[in-house]
C-alpha cells in the first residue's frame, strides 16, 4: 500500500501564510529603508501582528529575510542523486550553486534581495551560515554517490569547498567568474607551480 500525503490542514495554511505574510513585509521594508533602520516592531506592525507572533515564526530578524531556505538541503542532495547519466559530480554541483547564489541577473526582485544582503553584514554572514548548515547531508550524498563510508573526508572536503565557493565572492561583482574558479580548481586541481 502506497502512502498518500494529505494537503495541509487549516491550521498548517494559516501557519504559512502568516509567515508568507511576514517574510514579504519584512523584506518589502528593508529594501524601502535599510535593514538596521527596520525593527521586528515594525515588521509586525507591517503585518498586522504582535511581536511575538513574529517570534513564532522566525528565530530573529535575518530569518525573516531567508525564509526560503528550508528546501536546499533537498535541492542539494537531489544534484547529486539525480544528475542526468554521465554529468560529472563537480559539473552539477556547479551549475546548482551558479544558478542558487546568481540566480537569473534579469530577476529585479532577486537583484534587489542580493544587493541587500551583499551590502548588509549581518544578512550576508547569516545567509552564509544557512548556506554551510547543507554541508553535512550534502558531504553524506556525495559518499554514497562514490560507494565511500558516510563520515569519508574527501566527500566532506568537496561538499565544503563546493558550498564555501560563494564566500569567496565578498562584494565582487564578478561573481561568477570567481564561483567558476573555485569550481575548475576542485576539478583539474592545481595546476599553477
Amino acid at each position: 500500500m502506497s502512502e498518500t500525503t494529505q494537503p495541509p490542514g487549516r491550521r498548517e495554511r494559516k501557519k504559512a501564510a502568516t509567515r508568507r505574510s511576514l517574510a514579504d513585509a519584512a523584506l518589502a521594508l528593508f529594501l524601502q529603508h535599510g535593514y538596521d533602520q527596520v525593527s521586528i516592531k515594525d515588521v509586525a506592525d507591517a503585518a498586522d501582528v504582535s511581536t511575538t507572533t513574529v517570534f513564532k515564526h522566525f528565530p530573529g530578524k535575518e530569518a525573516l529575510v531567508f525564509d526560503e531556505d528550508a528546501d536546499e538541503e533537498a535541492r542539494l542532495v537531489a544534484v547529486v542523486r539525480e544528475r542526468p547519466a554521465g554529468q560529472s559530480l563537480i559539473t552539477a554541483l556547479r551549475e546548482h550553486v551558479l544558478h542558487t547564489y546568481l540566480k537569473t541577473s534579469a530577476d529585479a526582485s532577486f537583484a534587489a534581495f542580493r544587493k541587500l544582503t551583499r551590502e548588509t553584514p549581518a544578512l550576508r554572514q547569516y545567509g552564509h551560515r544557512m548556506w554551510m548548515r547543507h554541508e553535512t547531508a550534502l558531504a553524506q550524498a556525495i559518499a554514497e554517490d562514490a560507494g565511500r563510508p558516510a563520515d569519508d573526508p574527501a566527500a566532506a572536503a568537496l561538499a565544503h569547498f563546493a558550498l564555501d565557493s560563494t564566500a569567496l565572492t565578498g562584494d565582487r561583482e564578478e561573481s561568477q567568474a570567481v564561483i567558476e574558479a573555485a569550481f575548475d580548481l576542485l576539478e583539474h586541481g592545481w595546476t599553477g607551480s
